[in-house]
This record gives structure tokens, sequence and C-alpha cells, in this order.
């Protein structure tokens, strides 16, 4: 199982998502590494009373294992359900600095 397979089922089985992409936006970074940086969009009921601080908490500790390995970025944009019916917009991710120097 690939890291991206392995982060969306640790995801799911947690969170029970109704909406989960994740993206590897490894490739649009410096350096070497290919399964590094990725751009999370994650909707759930479990969301509904967290704050955002408590929303991210949720997932670092759900991701320990992989932000601890290969996992170097991960954008975390997380919504509760009545949230994303009135959003489902995701920001764009930045270029990264040092990818075309």
């Amino acid at each position: 199982m690939d890291i991206s397979d392995q982060i969306k089922q640790k995801l799911s089985e947690r969170l029970k998502p109704v909406y989960l992409d994740l993206q590897n936006e490894s490739h649009m970074h410096a350096g070497p590494a290919t399964d590094s940086h990725f751009k999370l969009v994650l909707v759930s009921a479990e969301f509904e009373e967290l704050s955002a601080v408590k929303r991210h908490q949720t997932v670092y500790k759900t991701l320990k294992e992989e932000l601890a390995g290969s996992v170097h970025a991960l954008a975390m944009h997380l919504y509760s359900v009545a949230e994303w019916k009135k959003e489902k917009t995701v920001p764009g991710s930045p270029t990264c600095a040092g990818k075309n120097k």
C-alpha cells in the first residue's frame, strides 16, 4: 500500500468522511522526495463541534506515523458538513519557492 492509500485508509476509518480528497503535490516542490507533500480536503460530521485547531490536532494524531516519516508537508482544509455545503471551495496551493531555483 502506498502512502496516499495509507493516509486515506486511516482518515476514513477514524473520521468517516463524507468527502475526502488527497492530492500528492510533491511534483510541485523542490527536492528528490516523491511522496512528501500532500493537500487534504476532508469533510466530516466529526468536525461539527470542533475548532479549527482541534480538527488539525485530530488529523495530526491520526497520521502521527506518516508525519514522522516520509510526509514532509500536509496542507489541510477541514470542513464540517454544514461548512462544506456553504463553502465548497478550496484554496489553491502556493508555488514552492525552491522549485525553480
